[in-house]
């Protein structure tokens, strides 16, 4: 059995969540959340269930971490302490589709590909891409998971109409949309996305739908120097294109690729697809299925060759106009280095990704961070290193400087004064 944190009644606290929840084990090494062993792992049914398992938690001090499928369980820091999992795995139904309000009403736990399994039939979707694969709803909310088509549907923050969550103290708190009691002078929805599971345990959550498109089409073309990506972007998202997604894939070897995916009826799909590849010139080609890779993040490839051992993966973001600074700049770093640097994402939204392999020298990825962050700050957004392997995480300053970092510890305090929710796993060791 793992050690509890200090000062833990780990027996009494396994009878107390045992009397609520049927379905409380020993944590075993899989359940390890980035490198720090739990003690106890309890799967509940219900919001009212992990209300229950939240409140006899608190009443024995356990530190919790929240769980879906664990894709992103290393995103972030170390948490500082963890005694148990909550496991959200069983509450994976969708409650309702309501097709004619284009609304669907689901459980945290369900993964994202059985949510449109359950919309497609109505002819709609729910616009969230998964770039990791086996996501779950609430899985995406905690890390704002996002795609190439967030340039057209904007991001879970966007689509997110209501949720419900429950506090460290096993409150339930609902918000938005179908509910009738909310947190005043909070916007509970905007609050949990992105925070990691610090907050609130998300157990539901209600989306706008949108209608799926009878046609779709790819138009990718080539891009040799940073400035000829930009300028491709630009002259897409400045014409009549309309286009549903927009990527920009730079591997480490090899020219960039700019990829525009159009959707709509069949013939409106063919005229857009001609202004397309007018846009991007002689190279391009339109092709019904996606290019390798499209909207996965560039550390999926790396990390399935690897194994267990992770690779440092990033996050950059930045104005529009950017774009060829971030890929020079990004360029340079590399060639000072000698690091490999896979770059994908949503240029259209201004979101790069980065990818180095596991075995990166952690002095080469901080010199990479400390090239390309002031740029990136510079430009109006910042560099986040998603995840890393324990000696990189230790090496790099992970989040970088964080606007409004005291609101956002008064914040915390004010939801879980005494720190038990994913504790360190957030900017400012939230």
């Amino acid at each position: 059995m793992a050690a509890p944190t200090a000062d833990v009644d780990l027996e009494g606290a396994r009878s107390a969540l045992a009397s609520v929840c049927d379905d409380v084990v020993e944590a075993t090494a899989e359940d390890g959340v980035d490198g720090v062993q739990p003690a106890l792992v309890a799967r509940p049914r219900s919001t009212a269930e992990v209300a229950e398992v939240l409140r006899a938690a608190a009443a024995h001090h356990l530190a919790v971490i929240p769980r879906g499928r664990g894709t992103k369980l290393t995103w972030g820091r170390p948490p500082e302490r963890a005694d148990l999992v909550v496991d959200l795995s069983r509450m994976s139904t969708v409650l309702d589709h309501a097709a004619g309000d284009l609304i669907v009403d689901v459980e945290a736990g369900t993964p994202l590909a059985d949510v449109q399994r359950a919309v497609t039939g109505a002819g709609q979707r729910l616009a969230i891409d998964d770039p990791v694969g086996a996501s779950t709803v609430g899985g995406a909310l905690a890390t704002n998971l996002s795609g190439p088509g967030r340039v057209m549907s904007g991001t879970a923050r966007d689509l997110l109409i209501g949720v419900t969550v429950v506090r460290a103290d096993g409150t339930v708190a609902t918000a938005g949309g179908r509910v009738v009691k909310n947190v005043a002078g909070y916007d509970l929805g905007k609050l949990v996305i992105g925070s990691l599971g610090t907050l609130a345990v998300v157990t539901r959550a209600v989306f706008r739908l949108h209608p799926l498109p009878t046609a779709r089409r790819y138009v990718t073309a080539s891009a040799e120097r940073p400035e000829d990506a930009q300028r491709l972007v630009q002259a897409v998202l400045h014409a009549q294109v309309v286009p549903a997604a927009l990527e920009v894939d730079r591997p480490a070897d090899g020219p960039a690729t700019v990829g525009v995916l159009l959707e709509g009826t069949p013939a409106g799909i063919e005229e857009r697809t001609a202004t397309a590849l007018r846009l991007l010139g002689d190279g391009a080609v339109a092709a019904d299925q996606p290019p390798p890779g499209w909207g996965y993040f560039p550390w999926a490839d790396l990390a399935a060759r690897a194994g267990d051992r992770r690779p440092t993966a990033l996050k950059v973001t930045f104005a529009l106009s950017g774009l060829a600074r971030v890929l020079a700049v990004a360029r340079t770093a590399v060639q000072e280095t000698g690091a490999r640097l896979d770059l994908r994402g949503s240029a259209g939204a201004g979101v790069l990704y980065g990818a180095l392999p596991p075995d990166t020298d952690p002095a080469a990825v901080r010199a990479v961070v400390e090239r390309v962050r002031p740029v990136s700050i510079e430009l109006g957004g910042a560099l986040v290193v998603v995840d890393a392997p324990a000696q990189v995480k230790a090496a790099v300053d992970v989040w970088g400087p964080v606007p409004a970092l005291d609101l956002m510890r008064r914040v915390k305090d004010q939801f879980d004064p005494e720190r038990r929710l994913a504790p360190g796993r957030f900017v400012g060791g939230i």
